[in-house]
């Protein structure tokens, strides 16, 4: 049984009691750190659906990543068709950038793991392109301004993300047995 146990290895094994002996389930090679943060996630919810709302309010578009970047890199490259309101979209994407800089000002920490395998983590970025491209936006678009907007093609695109992420993490852990 997987318990919660606030910063610690979640995937441990548990001893369970079954027909009165002790039985232990197979611990799993990846250790992952929590912790349990309500607050600090509400917040940040609160504050992309705020953005959200706004981007939708004060400019008619959707708060997705991949269309506020590649409608940025058309508008400042020479590129036929491209929209012609890039600041905000330059402002949106500084801002991405900013945010976690001025938290780490503000005494905030920010932990982050980067793989070292640089090959795996360019293929990765490109299959990423990729599926946005053929989704026609991203997470950020589908699953957040999409869903809100009751889109069933949003609805369609968050579906195939979870399975997919649920299928690459089975195949990942337990397939090829890695972390």
């Amino acid at each position: 049984m997987l318990s919660y146990l606030g910063n610690v290895n979640i995937y441990t094994p548990v001893a369970v009691k079954a027909s009165g002996r002790a039985q232990e389930q197979s611990q799993m090679e990846m250790t992952v750190q929590t912790d349990f943060t309500p607050w600090a996630s509400l917040g940040g919810g609160v504050l992309i659906g705020l953005s959200a709302v706004m981007v939708m309010g004060l400019f008619g578009r959707i708060a997705g990543i991949s269309g506020i970047t590649s409608g940025f890199l058309g508008a400042v490259l020479p590129m036929n068709g491209a929209p012609r309101d890039q600041d905000w979209r330059m402002a949106f994407l500084l801002g991405l950038i900013a945010a976690p800089l001025v938290g780490m000002l503000l005494g905030g920490r920010m932990d982050q793991s980067v793989p070292g395998n640089l090959g795996g983590m360019l293929a990765a970025g490109l299959l990423v392109g990729l599926g946005t491209a053929l989704g026609s936006g991203c997470t950020s678009g589908h699953g957040v301004c999409g869903l809100a907007r009751l889109s069933r093609r949003s609805l369609a695109a968050v579906v195939t993300f979870m399975a997919a992420g649920v299928v690459t993490v089975f195949f990942s852990r337990h397939v090829l047995g890695g972390a």
